[in-house]
């Protein structure tokens, strides 16, 4: 490769291999006279010992452990001496080809051995002792890794990451190259983590036509989701698609009723008159509607009623309570409905309510089996808490892959049980729900938690809000306020903004305004962290919210002052800059993504304990090392994008979690942003005190503002049509 040096010989070990990433450390003996060996370093392809190949890199002098040759590509060599050629083909990359036979081949073909039979593998039938074993070996090692290494050396000239590359081979493998140059577009389909603008790149460097049929099918397709995702609609105006795609292909001229009934033939989308749907929100809907059509398809066994009032009037006992009546209800609902909903702001005992539904139903039901779920892993691990029972991520519970989006638990590997207890069910959006009643035939009774005031989910639908609506499930609503203690003035704010207002002369404990003007928002959010720490308060105590990240008031901005208040440089914290953000040991980290392998989730908050200059990395990576309650995750260059700094989040990734104290800004440069349903969200993740900062009537406006545009989905019409 031009400017590159090359070096060829093979592989002695390898020393460090991330197989999510393909980064890897290996000792490389060179095919010289002396036969050194260095240390070579790259994103590389799976190399095999004792296969000769010609790397292209530059040697690069590390400060710890001296001259690495940093690898950009590889390509395997075919050895023509005929010791090399034995040694290569019984070496494990042609399983059940020996010593004994290799020889064989190479007495009877010489030096030019590998060539021969790589061209004409029918050839090896000439060999003595052949089997259809050895000469399936022969192909896969020589002509199937050959296609990889080419595949390789393709892609990295079109610009495509060797990561990519790797997910490439896993959903190809040997016909990859065949099936890109035939169509790149399909990457979109049948690769997770590659989009249009990937295969976009790709194709537009192999030097397919912009105006390319496939291209502008892609596009449509691609336009479909993204509008959705924007959105939150489970579909898209067909004149609405058509003015996107517009924009998206301008200058290309296409003929768009063309271009939709082709994506409508291949099925990629779907419509219901001029509603344009991406098939994977058409067919969630659908699943949704059909599993309850006919749920549960094994029904409990009944309960014993008389036992039931027995277990409930000892349950009250133990606890020293007594439930009322809409609590008795709730429970007497549960156990006589496969599915039940259960709603209810802060403080009305929705928690209370479903401890006694899971003692009760292990007392009616000792061998049966129960799981608990929900959205976030911090939602999940509270859950637990209070209800002392199995809690996960619906993610987890599935067995969710991070590198195909799929999941190890669905329709052919159901979940083993028989109740399952979604809580924050207002933060499920319809794809996930539909992956979990997928994966749920086996379930005989079905419990949705969740509070539908809050903010729907981030991706498409508004499930709790569409099954509440077409009144096929029993829905009981918890109103009263039963907890009068610390918070309690939180509780009643948010219950006041449920109806539209808010009387601050009434919340005198735990709910402080401090009216201010935009300039000095910020200098007044240190301030109350400041006094707040000098009470006692750590930085995880303390969460401060905003609506949006640009600004004077934005998230960017506050993380920005509070990094410099609360953990300045001091010349013996390590720190790193990626992007515009600084981070440095000690910093409070939010986790963007999930990250199911490392038992890390999107919303989770942790501490930096470590950074690592590539300077000082054996593998030579800069690394963030951050410590989530106990789970200790590190994360390098590749997946940087993956945190935050955590000091001021969004309201939607606070969502699930509760805090101590919050801190929330509220001025006019929100704008459109201040709604109800956000400002309630915001203010219901305070357990213990709410602090608002800014302009009171910002607030009063925006908790009078109801979603202007309500979300687009057909999913209540559908669990109506399949009464």
């Amino acid at each position: 490769m031009d400017g590159y040096s090359e070096i060829t010989g093979k592989i002695t070990a390898i020393l460090f291999r991330n197989d999510a990433s393909s980064f890897t450390v290996a000792k490389f003996r060179l095919y010289e006279l002396n036969e050194k060996d260095i240390t070579i370093t790259g994103y590389l392809p799976v190399l095999t010992k004792e296969v000769l190949y010609t790397l292209s890199g530059d040697y690069t002098e590390h400060p710890r452990f001296g001259m690495q040759f940093q690898v950009v590509s590889t390509r395997r060599v075919l050895p023509t001496d005929i010791d090399s050629i034995v040694a290569y083909l019984s070496s494990p990359l042609f399983q059940g080809i020996g010593k004994k036979f290799a020889q064989e081949c190479a007495d009877a073909f010489g030096e030019s051995t590998l060539t021969i039979l790589k061209e004409n593998p029918n050839r090896i039938e000439e060999i003595i002792g052949w089997t259809p074993k050895k000469k399936q070996a022969l192909v896969e090692g020589l002509i199937e890794q050959g296609d990889l290494e080419e595949a390789v050396r393709f892609f990295t000239t079109h610009g495509l990451g060797i990561r990519n590359i790797m997910r490439l081979d896993r959903a190809y493998g040997n016909k990859t190259l065949a099936l890109i140059k035939e169509n790149p577009y399909r990457l979109i389909d049948e690769v997770d983590g590659i989009g249009f603008a990937t295969a976009d790149k790709l194709a537009l460097s192999m030097g397919i036509d912009p105006s390319d049929p496939r291209r502008i099918s892609a596009a449509c397709v691609s336009c479909v989701m993204e509008q959705c995702m924007r959105s939150g609609n489970s579909y898209i105006k067909k004149e609405a698609l058509h003015h996107a795609l517009y924009r998206k292909l301008s200058p290309i001229d296409f003929d768009f009723e063309s271009v939709l009934d082709d994506c409508f033939i291949q099925q990629k989308l779907m419509h219901i008159q001029d509603d344009i749907f991406h098939h994977t929100q058409y067919e969630s809907e659908k699943t949704i509607a059909d599993f309850f059509y006919d749920f549960p398809q094994i029904p409990l066994d009944p309960y014993d009623e008389v036992l039931l009032e027995t277990g409930l009037e000892a349950l009250q006992n133990a606890k020293g309570i007594r439930y009322d009546t809409t609590q008795i209800d709730a429970i007497h609902q549960f156990f006589d409905n496969p599915c039940t909903i259960l709603t209810g702001g802060p403080g009305t005992g929705k928690t209370t309510v479903v401890g006694a539904m899971i003692g009760l139903w292990k007392f009616l039901y000792p061998h049966c089996s129960i799981a608990c779920a929900a959205p976030t892993g911090r939602a999940a691990k509270r859950m637990s808490e209070l209800t002392q029972a199995d809690s996960f991520t619906i993610h987890s519970l599935l067995r969710w892959d991070l590198e195909s989006n799929t999941f190890g638990k669905n329709e052919n590997e159901p979940l083993a049980l028989d109740l399952i207890i979604i809580d924050e069910f207002s933060m499920v959006d319809q794809w996930l729900f539909a992956q979990l009643l997928k994966a749920g035939v086996q379930i005989k009774k079905l419990l949705i938690v969740g509070d539908q005031d809050q903010l729907p989910s981030v991706a498409p639908g508004c499930v709790l809000k569409d099954m509440i609506e077409s009144q096929r499930f029993p829905v009981i609503s918890l109103n009263h306020i039963y907890r009068q203690k610390e918070g309690s003035d939180v509780i009643s704010l948010a219950h006041q903004m449920r109806q539209g207002n808010a009387d601050f002369t009434s919340l005198t404990q735990d709910v402080k305004w401090i009216q201010c003007d935009n300039i000095d928002v910020k200098n007044v959010v240190l301030r109350v962290v400041q006094d707040a720490m000098q009470k006692g308060y750590g930085v995880q105590d303390i969460q401060i919210m905003a609506p949006k990240y640009s600004g004077n008031c934005g998230i960017d901005a506050l993380n920005h002052a509070m990094q410099k208040m609360v953990n300045p440089p001091n010349g013996y914290k390590n720190e790193l800059k990626v992007g515009y953000v600084t981070y440095r040991e000690q910093d409070k980290i939010l986790q963007l993504k999930n990250q199911p392998n490392d038992d890390v989730y999107n919303g989770d908050i942790g501490t930096c304990i470590e950074i690592i200059y590539a300077a000082e990395d054996e593998n030579h990576q800069n690394r963030i090392v951050v410590d989530f309650d106990g789970r200790i995750v590190e994360y390098t260059g590749e997946n940087f994008i993956n945190i935050t700094l955590a000091y001021c989040i969004s309201v939607h990734k606070a969502q699930g979690s509760e805090y101590p104290i919050v801190l929330l800004p509220c001025v006019a440069e929100y704008g459109h942003m201040l709604q109800r349903r956000l400002l309630y969200t915001a203010v219901t993740r305070a357990s213990k005190a709410l602090v608002l900062i800014g302009d009171p009537n910002a607030f009063i406006r925006g908790i009078a503002t109801i979603d202007v545009q309500p979300r687009l989905t057909y999913l209540k019409q559908r669990l109506l049509d399949n009464r």
